[in-house]
């Protein structure tokens, strides 16, 4: 039964039968029987057909929302049993804002130093998309900002764990006379290099900029840090970035990290986002206790 809740549920997120298929490791035909017997199991039509993927009946929307929780729980147990049983191991699956890739190494390597069987899976989401996946279950913790500042970004339940405050450097092409600083009032030479409007980090940049008087139209807008870096070509067109990001961006690249001051938008707060203590696995556990 959990094997065939997984492909309703990878059928649901891909609404495509091949690629639920391919996600799930098994053939086509495999993964229609597999629904088709499960409908029938429930008594119940769960899957709209036509020629390609319609979407679910309204039985099938109750029955995925109930999976979603049920596969969820056989996980977190096949996890336990295992940590139970040979200590730790398995797979611990992150998503991190983009900001915090270059530094999310800090927080891990100590753990899995000292847990050689377990894995890490870490995915690039915005903190949007980090909540949508802690409610789906489909990652176990988040490394993204304390407070969301869209309301729907609110998971009832779910801690935070702070680890650090951002603050911010200006990334431009190095060269003689730079200043040690620079304010955020003094951004409106920049042609700048910005995150798209759906991150987090972008929104509290804009935030910055529109109260320093600075029109926030960027140049240049990419969901990667990496594209935008590789575009600062020139001492007139730079990036806004947390400090940490841009000196590990930086390096061997002849750009400089000029720490901005000034900042009227606020510090940000980075954390762990975790699901309530009763939805947490025993390695989950153990990876927060190695953080404090």
């Amino acid at each position: 039964m959990i094997d065939k809740l997984e492909m309703l549920i990878a059928l649901a997120r891909e609404r495509h039968f091949g690629r639920a298929a391919e996600v799930c490791h098994v053939t086509q035909p495999t993964l229609s029987s597999a629904i088709k017997s499960l409908e029938q199991q429930l008594g119940a039509q769960l899957v709209q057909r036509g020629a390609r993927f319609i979407g679910l009946t309204p039985e099938g929307e109750r029955v995925l929302a109930r999976a979603k929780t049920i596969v969820a729980e056989a996980r977190a147990l096949k996890s336990d049993v295992t940590v139970a049983r040979e200590g730790f191991a398995g797979t611990l699956r992150l998503g991190v804002i983009p900001t915090a890739l270059a530094s999310v190494h800090d927080l891990t390597q100590p753990f899995l130093a000292d847990h050689p069987g377990v894995r890490l899976q870490i995915l690039s989401l915005n903190s949007h998309e980090i909540l949508e996946r802690l409610a789906e279950f489909e990652i176990d913790a988040g490394l993204s900002y304390a407070r969301g500042d869209q309301p729907q970004d609110r998971l009832p339940g779910f801690k935070t764990l702070p680890l650090y405050a951002e603050s911010y450097a200006l990334v431009t092409k190095a060269h003689p006379g730079q200043p040690a600083s620079i304010d955020w009032a003094e951004l409106d030479g920049f042609s700048l290099c910005l995150l798209t409007p759906d991150m987090q980090n972008r929104r509290i940049i804009d935030r910055n900029l529109v109260r320093s008087k600075i029109s926030a139209a960027p140049r240049i807008e990419s969901n990667s840090i990496l594209a935008l870096i590789s575009h600062i070509t020139d001492r007139h067109t730079a990036t806004v970035l947390p400090l940490s990001t841009a000196q590990f961006y930086a390096q061997g690249r002849d750009l400089a990290c000029i720490p901005l001051t000034g900042a009227v938008g606020g510090i940000s707060d980075v954390a762990f986002i975790l699901p309530p203590v009763g939805r947490r696995t025993l390695l989950l556990d153990a990876f927060v206790e190695s953080l404090a």
